[in-house]
């Protein structure tokens, strides 16, 4: 199996440190607000890495954080008049619904930073002992960053490169422009912990160092986020995490890709922002899902009304072809496992889902050719497909409840799209055909498509309203 590495930025053959078994750490969420597309490209990205590992015999440890205390969460409550921990579960039990409806398994482990703060402060004691930190007169600890020589080698880049092109927070109780807080002291009404150095909080990046090894050990197999937590938050963990015990951090530094908005960095001041409940309130689920898993984990994603509508078509190829057929305990034969040989080598080459989904689309069609062909065949295709793709979360409906729209919102109920078939059928029968192809056309317009057969009309719901 190859995984590229951030760190190398090379593809390597993976290694873990103890044989047949995977320890995982990924950052989380930081719960001030709802969770937005580019979390769900790191929850789902993440999930895919976490159930092919499993899949191919791996015991995995998946270890997610949660940030519950910070300046952004210490702002909101503030500006909604409610408590830190009132505002933090919220966010925390709307997240769980979000990763649930996409299909996210939950991590094994879910530290949150305020559970941890004794390990926090132990960490950043072992680094004021051992001179990577220190105490500032403000009540607030910073970490040496020239102290530590590898510090930039996760971006490739030195210190200076960093100071010159890099916006750098003004401090006059720092002894140097890049040195980052550890331990910040509290202002008053503030929620704070004792310490050695007075009442304050964890800083954001010591919080990761501690969870993570606490959870995982000094060293771990691999650490996963999203595309801009590179730096300065992994590259400081890098230098806390390995000042702090002697030890490297991480073997395999994984990042997934950013999602775009219509070719536009998503951002609240272009008005491109989408939560992912707001997604889901038109969309179904797995669509999303689909959209997500498509692309290559370290690819940008662009999200669009065309390319979900992409991603619908893509699975109502393959649930059509599972139509009718209920491949429950089907032993899978020789000829149908050549498709688990070339899924299985598209995702040991850096979990290569596109390739893979590739793969998906010839079973598919094989499927297909069977159902008229081979009926015994055909049910082994599809207990293929149903397994397969359940390595990558997908293809888990009835499909004939996905052709009829899945969990997305329909824009008419079953019962008033069954009415309009009636009306359709008066009409022909009376030979009104402009009146028929009218209630045709206006189901169309709305992604309902009628198929008329001899044993009647039926319909599916092709694509999601934009």
């Amino acid at each position: 199996m190859q995984i590229y590495n951030t760190l190398t930025r090379r593809k390597e053959t993976f290694t873990p440190i103890e044989p047949g078994k995977v320890n995982m750490y990924v950052c989380g969420m930081t719960v001030y607000d709802y969770c937005h597309l580019g979390h769900a490209r790191v929850m789902v990205a993440f999930d895919v890495i976490t159930r092919y590992l499993r899949w191919r015999g791996y015991d995995v440890t998946y270890v997610r954080n949660i940030t519950d205390i910070d300046d952004k969460i210490l702002k909101r409550a503030d500006e909604n008049g409610e408590s830190i921990t009132a505002l933090t579960e919220r966010m925390i039990d709307a997240m769980h619904e979000d990763e649930k409806r996409l299909g996210v398994l939950r991590p094994d482990h879910e530290p949150r930073a305020t559970g941890h703060v004794g390990e926090i402060i132990a960490m950043v004691e072992t680094l004021i002992d051992k001179g990577y930190a220190y105490p500032a007169e403000n009540g607030d600890v910073y970490y040496r960053v020239r102290k530590f020589e590898g510090y930039g080698k996760l971006n490739n880049r030195n210190p200076d490169e960093m100071r010159a092109g890099a916006r750098v927070e003004v401090d006059e109780h720092k002894e140097d422009p890049l040195d980052f807080v550890l331990w910040k002291a509290a202002k008053p009404g503030e929620a704070s912990w004792s310490s050695p150095w007075g009442e304050g909080r964890p800083g954001w990046h010591i919080e990761c160092s501690a969870m993570s090894t606490c959870c995982l050990g000094d060293t771990f197999d691999i650490h996963g986020g999203g595309p801009d937590l590179t730096f300065p938050h992994h590259e400081n963990e890098i230098a806390q995490s390995e000042a702090a015990t002697g030890k490297p951090y991480v073997n395999t530094w994984m990042h997934a890709g950013a999602v775009r908005v219509n070719q536009e960095k998503m951002s609240k001041s272009l008005g491109n922002f989408f939560t992912i409940r707001e997604v889901l309130e038109v969309h179904d689920p797995e669509v999303v899902r689909y959209l997500l898993v498509a692309s290559h984990y370290r690819s940008p994603i662009n999200y669009a009304p065309e390319s979900l509508a992409e991603a619908r078509k893509s699975l109502e190829r393959f649930y059509t072809a599972l139509e009718g057929l209920d491949p429950q305990s089907v032993a899978v034969g020789e000829t149908v496992g050549r498709f688990a040989e070339r899924f299985t080598a598209a995702m040991d080459d850096d979990f290569n889902t596109a390739e893979a989904l590739s793969v998906l689309f010839e079973l598919a069609r094989e499927l297909n050719r069977a159902k008229a062909e081979a009926p015994d065949e055909a049910l082994s295709l599809a207990a293929e497909l149903r397994r397969l793709g359940g390595v990558l979360g997908l293809f888990g409906q009835e499909p004939s409840r996905f052709l009829k729209g899945g969990q997305a919102a329909l824009p008419l109920t079953e019962q008033e799209i069954e009415a309009r078939i009636v009306q359709r059928a008066e009409a022909k029968k009376a030979k009104d055909f402009a009146a028929a192809d009218a209630i045709r056309d206006e189901l169309a317009a709305l992604g309902i498509v009628l198929k008329d057969s001899r044993e009647g009309t039926s319909w599916v719901f092709e694509s999601p309203r934009p």
